[in-house]
């Protein structure tokens, strides 16, 4: 009986020290490994144990956007699927679907939700921004504005911005990899 009683103690001693597993993230690690990304994303954990935060690396090679390096942050609660991620940029950047805090449109992010969707619907969709801006849903209404009113304005915007340079006196982060 006191055999039975420690073998009983040292299964619950070891429960104790193995951290449970969330459904969250078992969600997260079955993205994880069905994620086909191609070679202009790349994605880092900075801590390998937490699958819930990572970061997200686009090098765009083509587009208006080309040659630049955007790193977005993934914040995924513990209602994951159910709630979406926080993604923001951690660069200050000129496109219309990024507010000069990081914070990005991306429609899948917000009311276009569904559980069904993965993070690699939300990468792809980051990756479609940079070939695409959407002029129509923008938190950045100047360059929402550059993009519909003159298109090449726009284009010698982006490219003064991925250096650094300033635009109607904001400073952008230089993002520029080649």
């Amino acid at each position: 009986m006191i055999k039975i009683w420690s073998m009983k103690k040292e299964e619950e001693s070891a429960k104790k020290k193995k951290p449970k597993t969330s459904p969250a993230q078992l969600r997260v690690q079955k993205d994880l490994t069905e994620l086909e990304l191609p070679k202009t994303m790349k994605t880092h954990f900075a801590d390998p144990n937490d699958v819930l935060n990572f970061t997200l690396t686009i090098e765009p090679d083509e587009g208006m956007y080309k040659n630049g390096s955007f790193t977005f942050t993934f914040a995924i609660n513990t209602n994951y699927p159910h709630d979406p991620p926080k993604v923001k940029c951690t660069q200050k950047i000129y496109h219309p679907n990024v507010d000069l805090e990081g914070n990005v449109c991306l429609n899948i992010l917000r009311e276009d939700w569904k559980p069904v969707l993965n993070l690699n619907s939300i990468m792809v969709g980051l990756q479609y921004l940079f070939l695409e801006p959407n002029a129509d849903d923008p938190l950045n209404k100047e360059a929402a504005e550059d993009l519909r009113r003159d298109r090449s304005v726009f284009s010698s915007n982006v490219k003064r911005s991925l250096t650094g340079g300033a635009i109607k006196g904001i400073s952008y982060d230089r993002v520029l990899v080649k």
